[in-house]
């Protein structure tokens, strides 16, 4: 056995008070991410201390644009652009409340300020004018949002998609055509932004919150760029969501509802379908994903109390593709191109295009509805990465090491990854003899890991999947809120690793209840906490080198945080 990076060893029920906690030296850091770590922190310790101010910007910019005709002014330029942009980065994380999210007050928290920054930016006119498309919803709502932009794309409409959170980038949030914003644009329109309400606010006005900033500069760009359709994904809840402040979307959807973010949104599905319903206006058609019945009578009640129809939509027919496969994998995925196809129809419909809408609800969709929901693609959903580091190293054979990554975090979704990850590494194995199954986990402290990893396990299991070993990390984002090119910092001393450890402990549990029934004499180790992520990912990458004859999957699951760290890493 491989002597790893510090790990904790544990196979007891309760955690050891003052666990023994072994350190590996610092792993070695290049002089410039130091640099840019120490930057990071700077920012991040005083955001607003060591920024220029508008008109040193613009100097700034001048300078930059005459400067720029040599070639080793255009370098120059390269390192003046990331330098901005790791200053726009500090900024947005200086909004980021260090209030709890699930304050009570934080529900509908000064909500009405939205329209004081909408005033500000001048924002209230285009708002009016767009033809927006609005989803909410507990799981799906980024698919359905990006199956619509990607029908409607291939319609040939001008489309901009704001979704949450991101994974790597916080351009992948705002979409035009289907492309992440460029970072000049971005650059653009956030100063554009952030100088505006700087000004204009103060103590009585606040800046606004992280989520809300992001909503307005959605807003921004959508307007700015004219797009054709802007499609708005809820971040959390419906009627206190900063992008509920448009007053008359073009149709509404509601993806499937489940339990998540219980601690703002209420404990029941009841309250939950509530809270979504927030989004649905007088006049203006709404759909749904069939939902629990408790749900839908919630939904049904709010939508017939405004006047509107609210429609449930079936999930598509694999026919209806004419032989195509959903960009998005998993079966859960044709509910949300079912609500998609709807939304997309509507839309059409309602801004005269009806020649390009489907004939009915059973025929095989128009091409280009089908080009849209083949072609539709989106990060940390049902993604797998071959490891090309490692795989690199056995040019003469298949992968050995490779990341199934899905961002499931709520208890229905933990099942839907496990179906998800045993179907997709049963078509890998036919390949390779020999496998082992990893899990790599962490969660946000606000979830319940009880509520997850129980219907993770059973779930594999059911399908014929068991995990040889599961390893818990902290995320890095911890240290680097908006995925930075900085690193976490190097030093192990501030982090805080009892989260990772009770993780452990509900695992090891879970694993000895279930091995109670059989006679299971296996005293290897089942379990292993790290200190950071990328001494996880040294660890794999060594076992997978040193054991050439194994295939190790790797299922990467439980935040989407996670998900974004591990990309980040596997991409350098």
């Amino acid at each position: 056995m491989m002597r790893g990076p510090a790990r904790w060893h544990h196979h007891h029920h309760h955690l050891p008070t003052h666990p023994h906690i072994g350190r590996a030296p610092p792993m070695p850091h290049p002089p410039l991410a130091a640099a840019a770590t120490l930057r990071r922190r700077l920012l991040l310790s005083s955001p607003l201390a060591c920024f220029s101010s508008p008109r040193t910007r613009r100097i700034f910019s001048r300078a930059m644009e005459s400067s720029s005709t040599t070639a080793a002014a255009a370098q120059h330029a390269g390192g003046v652009a990331e330098r901005e942009y790791e200053e726009v980065l500090g900024r947005l994380s200086s909004l980021i409340t260090q209030k709890v999210r699930a304050d009570t007050g934080n529900r509908g928290n000064q909500w009405d300020l939205m329209g004081r920054y909408l005033q500000i930016l001048e924002l209230e006119e285009p708002i009016a004018r767009m033809k927006v498309i609005h989803v909410a919803g507990t799981k799906g709502k980024g698919s359905t949002c990006t199956f619509t932009e990607s029908i409607l794309r291939s319609c040939g409409f001008r489309t901009g998609l704001f979704t949450s959170p991101h994974l790597m980038d916080v351009r992948e949030r705002f979409r035009l055509d289907g492309v992440d914003i460029s970072e000049e644009k971005f650059l653009k329109y956030f100063w554009c932004c952030w100088n505006k309400l700087k000004e204009k606010t103060d103590d009585d006005i606040p800046m606004p919150a992280y989520f809300r900033f992001m909503a307005l500069l959605a807003f921004k760009i959508f307007s700015a760029e004219q797009v054709d359709v802007a499609l708005l994904e809820v971040g959390l809840g419906g009627k206190f969501d900063a992008t509920n402040v448009v007053k008359s979307p073009v149709v509404c959807g509601i993806s499937s509802l489940g339990y998540d973010h219980m601690e703002i949104l209420g404990n029941t599905l009841g309250e939950i379908a509530g809270e979504k319903a927030g989004i649905f206006k007088k006049g203006v058609p709404a759909y749904t994903a069939p939902q629990p019945e408790e749900a839908m009578v919630v939904l049904k009640r709010r939508a017939s109390e405004l006047g509107i129809s609210l429609q449930v939509v079936d999930p598509l027919k694999p026919h209806q593709l004419k032989d195509q496969h959903l960009g998005l994998q998993g079966e859960h995925q044709y509910e949300n191109a079912g609500l998609a196809v709807a939304l997309a129809s509507t839309w059409l419909e309602k801004q005269g295009h009806v020649d390009r809408m489907p004939l009915n609800h059973t025929d095989p969709l128009p091409d280009q509805f089908i080009r849209g929901l083949s072609s539709a693609s989106l990060q940390g959903r049902a993604q797998i990465v071959p490891d090309s580091q490692v795989n690199s190293e056995e040019k003469d054979r298949d992968s050995s090491l490779v990341f199934y990554l899905d961002g499931a975090h709520s208890p229905e979704s933990m099942e839907i990854c496990a179906r998800w990850f045993s179907h997709a590494t049963k078509e890998q194995s036919q390949t390779c003899s020999k496998s082992r199954k990893i899990l790599l986990f962490n969660c946000m402290s606000v979830r319940d890991p009880m509520r997850l990893l129980p219907h993770l396990v059973d779930t594999a299991t059911q399908n014929g999947v068991h995990f040889d070993l599961a390893l818990f990390v902290p995320n890095q984002s911890q240290h680097n809120k908006l995925g930075s090119k900085a690193s976490a910092p190097a030093g192990p001393e501030q982090i805080d690793l009892s989260w990772q450890l009770s993780l452990q402990a509900v695992w090891e549990k879970l694993l000895n209840d279930d091995n109670k029934g059989s006679n299971s004499t296996d005293s290897g180790e089942t379990s292993l906490v790290f200190e950071s992520l990328p001494l996880a990912i040294e660890w794999l990458r060594k076992n997978a080198v040193e054991d050439p004859s194994t295939s190790y999957q790797v299922l990467v699951t439980g935040s989407l945080h996670l998900i974004g760290d591990v990309l980040r890493l596997l991409k350098k």
